[in-house]
């Protein structure tokens, strides 16, 4: 063929590839269907081996915007194969008995590979996006139950609070012993508001430890690791709210890091006392590196527990797993302390 009939191929070629890269829609389709029938054209002169490039167009098929292109697309591939060898052998289907066979189903297979793959891209997208409209919702309902709260319990008490002052401003010169008994009150009041206040934050962060470890069982199950949970909760001495929330979210941590860096295939989570600590162990059978990951992860563990007045321990073993141990002080009654 003549060097300009070479050239003009490659530009046939080229305009092909890049209407194809620069559109999802019937351009996308026309720009491989042609595409394929030039490489059937060219590889009758210069050697089927220009087939190959066939992989360009279904790659390229695999991103058209609807499943009827790449159905389309992929007829063109199979035209593509029967018109070389009707063109190098008179038989459009001589390319059944030879390699050629296996190399377009390979190409058909790339399509849906790539539209597979470019719809579970989409899916992701529109997943994060769902999930940052969801936290926002939850997050403005949280603010709306918090100003309810905030009217409906504490605002009572401080306008009574503001009253009573008001009253005792003008008591004090008339009547100092009717003031002093209103100073009393408002003392009174200004105590049961700060309980107000302790109950309110209580309610907004309080996280279960049992559900946490469900939550837990849910999380790593989906990821492939068996969680046992060992615990007699009848034995188990009660927990105030800030201890308790402060044990599951140190849990929760633990759980993350066994799921990102561990590689583990189980875990088991031990709750116990010792008559002087309430003790969580969560242990698994991974790696053992988790302490390289941990980091971060495990610093807030020991925050945390350090508010409690107790401690949080990390001990790995290459190969054989790691072992995480939170301990928090019992108080006289058994209970576990807040402070």
């Amino acid at each position: 063929m003549l060097l300009w009939g070479r050239l003009a191929f490659l530009l046939l070629f080229l305009a092909c590839y890049y209407a194809a890269l620069w559109h999802r829609d019937w351009r996308l389709l026309c720009a491989c269907l042609i595409g394929c029938m030039l490489l059937a054209v060219m590889g009758s002169y210069f050697g089927n081996w220009l087939l190959l490039y066939g992989f360009v167009f279904a790659d390229l098929l695999g991103r058209a915007s609807s499943k009827g292109m790449i159905a389309g697309g992929m007829a063109g591939i199979v035209a593509m194969f029967a018109l070389f060898s009707w063109l190098d052998a008179d038989n459009p289907a001589a390319f059944v008995a030879t390699l050629g066979l296996p190399v377009m189903v390979a190409q058909l297979a790339l399509s849906i590979v790539v539209h597979t793959r470019e719809n579970a891209s989409v899916l992701k997208e529109k997943l994060a996006l769902a999930d940052a409209h969801l936290e926002r919702y939850i997050k403005e309902e949280e603010r709306s139950r918090i100003a309810r709260d905030l009217h409906d319990t504490l605002g009572q008490t401080l306008t009574m609070i503001k009253l009573k002052s008001e009253l005792t401003m003008r008591l004090v010169d008339k009547n100092p012993q009717k003031a002093k008994d209103e100073l009393h009150d408002i003392l009174n009041n200004s105590r049961h508001a700060l309980k107000q206040v302790r109950e309110l934050v209580s309610d907004m962060k309080f996280i279960s430890l049992k559900k946490e470890i469900e939550l837990s069982r849910d999380m790593l199950g989906k990821v492939g690791i068996e969680l046992a949970a060992d615990w007699r909760k009848e034995a188990m001495p009660p927990l105030s709210n800030v201890a308790e929330t402060m044990l599951a979210i140190s849990v929760r941590e633990a759980i993350t890091n066994i799921m990102k860096h561990s590689g583990a295939s189980r875990c088991t989570i031990v709750l116990c006392t010792d008559g002087e600590h309430y003790i969580v162990k969560v242990s698994d059978n991974g790696n053992g590196n988790l302490q390289q990951g941990a980091g971060n992860g495990l610093q807030s563990m020991k925050e945390r527990m350090f508010m409690l007045q107790g401690e949080a321990n990390l001990s790995a073993t290459p190969g054989e797993g790691t072992i995480i141990v939170l301990q928090v002080p019992l108080v006289s009654n058994g209970r576990v302390s807040s402070t």
